[in-house]
Parts: structure tokens; C-alpha cells; sequence
């Protein structure tokens, strides 16, 4: 069996945060699942913070990833950041050490499932050689290079630089939808390489249960609640719904407006959203912002809430669809390719655009009419995307590459 080395780059640049983002815990989750797969034979390595590459002791590496763990799960009210002077321990503890040189065996298969320096063709090129491995990558979208009005300015050509990286050194990549794939196949093509693509939906990780501090409704009434699940930036089209909720607040007795939770850290170039979620009188009694939450905490507003809403233009995969979908949550989302490959059947897909099909939807969900109804009949046959499935193909994709 050839050695099998996974870059944890980005989860070690996340030491001052208590929660995760969704490419955190891909991370997380290819750490403990090939973990599972290959036992000795998996080896750590990062990009250190201080510039530093190699490898980390796996004792150490698994120390860190419960650490993590703990975080993610239990710290409802975490510093955002914690101090630099905090994590130094962490940080000396991580640093990486040399490869020894050339192992017994097989060619390795270095594993990356992040966009972590992948910006520096040179360095990922000197990482491989470094190694004399084979190069396997997941590729989680390319919005930044299709939509580039969503992304940070700048960031259109720092994804292009993340591509050619992968154009030119990976052997083989994993797309988290067949979409992404799509997108990345032209890139492919101009490579002139023999680069495999692997599809593989991400897994959903088990729900934690309902936390028994914090029951399971928001807000001092019964008001029925809505959740938005996702990183507050434009394409997340969080204004949509923002705007649809002062609707409700000027049209409907307070009592019948339900309540929306939107979850999630405040992102780039969200001026509007922010002034209304700020600024906005009609909106205060209505709408929460929860920036800060343990997946305990998210577990509970999940489950309690009427359904979620997923309004984006553009994802690679849409996680939140599947978390809802696999604790028995509708799910009122976009149209797009994306959520359809997650979804199947069961949501109620909407035009992202289509502000009074978002309004009838969410009014019917809210009193468990007859839209409501049907989609909890669907998700009986929904089947939900597991790791135990995606990190076979992983699996598959690293076999193909051994000799």
C-alpha cells in the first residue's frame, strides 16, 4: 500500500477560531475518515503560518483535530479570535518537520482538500517533488472565476492562479458535485494533462442533539422560525429575503410574522444587507443574527425550524441543503444545478429572483399548509449523501494512482 499524506494547512490556520467554515470541515472530515482507511500508513504535513512546510507528528495532528472537535461542538459563546499569545502553543506544537527523505514502498499520494496555497504553483511544485508524490485535489466550485461580482476584489484572479495550480501538478481531482466538475473541465482541456475527476458528494456529518440549555425555539413566543444557513455575502442573496421579511412586517399583525435566524459570520462587499440588518426598525422584531454558533446550538435552531432557506445564484454543493434535509427540515432553495444534485426530489426549488414565489412558499411552510405537507411526505425518500460513500471514492481516486 503506497503512503498516503494529507495536508491539514487550513485547519492549522484556523487555530484562533471557534467555529468552522464549510472548507473546515471538509478537512476535518477527510482527516478522521482517512484515518479510518489507512491507519500508519496516513502521514500529516501542513504549510505552517510561519511559511514553514512538513510534516506533523500524527499524535500531534490528532491532538489538534480534538481540540478542534471540542470547539466546534460545545463553545456557544467562544471569543471569534482568540489571542495570538493564546494559540502559541498550539503553533510551536505544529510546527513541521522535514521529510526524512524517500520511504519504502509505493510512490506516496499527497492528499489536499483545501484552496490553501494553492495560489503558488512554485511552492505546491516543491511540496511534490519534496515528496516524489502523486497529487490528489478537491475542487469545491469555481464561483469566484464564473460570478466574479461575488467574490472579494481580487479574488476572480487569485482563483485562476488556484486552477492553473491544479491544471498543471494534480494527477487526479475530486469535485463535490458534478457542476464543479463541469466547470473545470475546460481547464482540463487547456492543460493538455490526463488529470481524473472523481464526483463525490459531500457527507453529512450526524446532527448533534437538540441542547437541553437552549430549547428549542428563538425569541420570547411561539412564532414559528426560519433558517438561513451560510456566510452573509452576496450570493447568498441573504437581501432577498431581508427585503421579503420588511414585506411581511408591513403587511401582516406582528403575531403572524415568522421569525428568520440567519446563521452565519458577516462576509465582503455587504453593504445592504448590513445597513438593513443594522439599521432597519421594521426588521429588529422579526429577524436574529447569529454569528457565533456551536454546532449544539445550530442543532437546535436546525431541527425547530420550519424549513430552511437556501436563496443562493450560484454554489458548488449546499451543505445546508443536505444538514436539513437529513434531520427532517424542508428546504425552500434556489434553482440551481447545484442544489438539484443534493436535493433530488425533495425541496421546493424557487427562482432566486422570483420574490413572490419565496413569499407564497414561505407563508404556506409557516402554517403547514399544503406545500409543507407534500415536501414532508418527499423527504422519506430523500437519501442523504454520507462520508462513509465519498470517502470510497476519495479511496478509489488515490488507488488509481498507486502503481
Amino acid at each position: 500500500m503506497s503512503a498516503v499524506i494529507l495536508d491539514i494547512s487550513r485547519l492549522i490556520s484556523r487555530v484562533r477560531y471557534s467555529t468552522p467554515s464549510g472548507v473546515d470541515r471538509v478537512e476535518m472530515a477527510y482527516a478522521r475518515g482517512l484515518q479510518r482507511l489507512y491507519g500508519n500508513a496516513l502521514a500529516f504535513a501542513a504549510v505552517h503560518p510561519t511559511g514553514l512546510y512538513g510534516r506533523i507528528a500524527p499524535e500531534v495532528a490528532l491532538a489538534y483535530l480534538d481540540e478542534l472537535d471540542h470547539r466546534w461542538t460545545a463553545e456557544d459563546n467562544g471569543p471569534r479570535q482568540r489571542s495570538i499569545p493564546s494559540v502559541l502553543p498550539w503553533l510551536a506544537r505544529l510546527l513541521p518537520k522535514r521529510p526524512s527523505g524517500k520511504e519504502a514502498g509505493n510512490r506516496p499520494v499527497y492528499v489536499q482538500v483545501s484552496p490553501h496555497h494553492l495560489t503558488r504553483t512554485d511552492k505546491v511544485r516543491r511540496i511534490l517533488a519534496q515528496e516524489s508524490a502523486r497529487f490528489v485535489c478537491m475542487v469545491h466550485d469555481l464561483i469566484p472565476i464564473e460570478f466574479p461580482e461575488y467574490a472579494r476584489p481580487g479574488g476572480a484572479d487569485l482563483h485562476r492562479k488556484r486552477m492553473d495550480t491544479l491544471a498543471a501538478c494534480a494527477d487526479a481531482v475530486i469535485v463535490n458535485s458534478a457542476a464543479t466538475g463541469r466547470s473545470f473541465q475546460p481547464w482540463i482541456e487547456r492543460s493538455g494533462r490526463n488529470i481524473d475527476v472523481h464526483v463525490a458528494l459531500l457527507g453529512t456529518e450526524p446532527m448533534a442533539p437538540p441542547s437541553i440549555s437552549a430549547p428549542a425555539k428563538t425569541g420570547p413566543d411561539e412564532r414559528p422560525w426560519f433558517v438561513c444557513l451560510g456566510t452573509i455575502e452576496p450570493r447568498k442573496n441573504h437581501l432577498l429575503l431581508l427585503h421579503l421579511w420588511r414585506h411581511l412586517a408591513e403587511t401582516l399583525p406582528a403575531g403572524d410574522v415568522p421569525r428568520l435566524v440567519i446563521i452565519g459570520k458577516r462576509g465582503w462587499e455587504n453593504e445592504q444587507v448590513l445597513d438593513m440588518l443594522d439599521r432597519c426598525p421594521a426588521l429588529r422584531p422579526h429577524v436574529e443574527e447569529v454569528s457565533g454558533c456551536s454546532d449544539v446550538q445550530l442543532a437546535t435552531l436546525l431541527r425547530g425550524a420550519r424549513a430552511l432557506l437556501m436563496p443562493s445564484f450560484a454554489e458548488g454543493f449546499g451543505m445546508p441543503v443536505a444538514e436539513a434535509l437529513s434531520v427532517g427540515v424542508p428546504v425552500i432553495c434556489s434553482d440551481i444545478p447545484a442544489h438539484h444534485e443534493v436535493g433530488g426530489d425533495a425541496p421546493d426549488y424557487i427562482d432566486p429572483l422570483d420574490g413572490p414565489g419565496w413569499k407564497a412558499a414561505i407563508l404556506d411552510h409557516a402554517c403547514r399548509g399544503p406545500t409543507h405537507v407534500a415536501q414532508m411526505q418527499r423527504l422519506d425518500t430523500w437519501q442523504e449523501p454520507t462520508w462513509d460513500r465519498h470517502m470510497k471514492i476519495a479511496a478509489e481516486a488515490i488507488a488509481g494512482l498507486c502503481p
